[in-house]
């Protein structure tokens, strides 16, 4: 085989990410980028030395295009992804999946009965740094984990955005915006997800914009600005989750798993890489003292990439017969957990997520995404 094509639709600010990487990978080839806007897309192709650009549509009909990747506005991922599969290509699509369950189970059943594979970020469980501490965990480094912790704390994005609405209207929130990241990963170790309860607030009604030209202005908020997630797996462990654009203190990437032998913190599930780190459990306390308690740091010598390794793997899987790690069952899982959750806090019931996901795979052992296979 030879490197497979590669076509972008949506070149917003991700699409540079993802572009200075894809074109590095000699598996694939970027062949074609499009966007609505015709001068933005023949920038990023002038840009990133692809030979071809322009719409969405030239991408879709693009000889040379096996694999689509749609970095497009969460509200017509579906749209786009479909009409990838429509034309015979492999789809991959940044998160959410889609903002529906049944159009997003729909794009999968169309997937399937072409023979095609559906991929959705975030990739970032392909990273070395969530790589490494998964296999640290089933090695048994903190025994059967129990439960976890997750936390991301921000101002909000309308401190630095010039156009923040988006995240704060139906479809967005910290909820489906960061959400994907750390429930990702937390499938990716725990195993799907049985129920799940949430409680959420709107800190102000509206909010301000604070810089670019419309700063001074405000907007509604439409979705929870703050939500606290208990979750419950399948296999009997248990999270709690904060995801808050409205929190003083800036705290992001917080992931504990907590085991019967011990305590791991793994890195940023927005990140590739990052600290592992575990503990075990004191020993014995008498007289009242008591020992102090050593953090012992994991290493890993992966090379670390970004955004577009999913893209990769998915390339791989297909010439090699076997299941990729980012998959639109997973991204289907995800986003039913979050759909589950923004319904809990709305009706202020447990809710019992229906989906299911088969266990997700690890990357092959020395997967090195600069060495060619295809």
């Amino acid at each position: 085989m030879s490197a497979v094509g590669i076509g972008i639709i949506g070149l917003g600010v991700i699409s540079d990410t993802y572009l200075q990487n894809l074109t590095s990978f000699p598996d694939v080839d970027v062949v074609i980028v499009g966007d609505l806007l015709l001068d933005r897309a023949q920038a990023q192709a002038e840009k990133h030395g692809v030979p071809a650009f322009g719409s969405a549509d030239d991408v879709l009909a693009h000889p040379g295009v096996d694999l689509v990747i749609n970095l497009t506005i969460p509200a017509v991922h579906i749209e786009v992804s479909r009409a990838a599969i429509a034309a015979g290509k492999h789809v991959w699509t940044e998160k959410p999946l889609g903002l529906d369950r049944e159009g997003a189970a729909e794009l999968l059943r169309e997937a399937a009965a072409a023979g095609l594979r559906v991929g959705s970020a975030p990739d970032t469980l392909l990273g070395p740094g969530f790589q490494t501490a998964r296999r640290a965990i089933e090695d048994g480094i903190i025994g059967r984990p129990l439960f976890a912790q997750t936390m991301f704390q921000t101002q909000g994005p309308d401190l630095w955005h010039p156009s923040p609405a988006f995240l704060f209207a139906e479809g967005a929130g910290p909820l489906l915006d960061m959400g994907p990241y750390y429930f990702s990963a937390l499938v990716s170790l725990l195993g799907p997800v049985d129920r799940i309860s949430a409680v959420g607030i709107k800190a102000r009604e509206e909010r301000e914009i604070h810089t670019g030209p419309n700063a001074g202005t405000t907007f509604p908020v439409e979705v929870p600005s703050t939500i606290q997630i208990i979750t419950a797996f399948e296999a009997g462990a248990s999270a709690q989750s904060l995801l808050s654009f409205d929190s003083a203190l800036e705290r992001h990437g917080i992931v504990e798993i907590h085991g019967t032998e011990g305590t791991i913190v793994i890195p940023d599930p927005n990140q590739f890489g990052g600290r592992i780190a575990y503990v075990k459990p004191l020993g014995v306390i008498r007289d009242g003292t008591s020992s102090v308690q050593e953090w012992i740091e994991i290493e890993h010598d992966a090379v670390e990439v970004g955004r577009g390794l999913g893209v990769l793997d998915m390339v791989r899987a297909i010439a090699e017969a076997r299941p990729h790690v980012a998959s639109g069952e997973l991204g289907y899982h995800v986003l039913d957990i979050l759909l589950s959750a923004q319904e809990s806090a709305a009706s202020g019931r447990t809710v019992i997520v229906e989906s299911t996901v088969a266990p997700v795979p690890l990357l092959p052992a020395g997967f090195d995404p600069f060495a060619a296979t295809l």
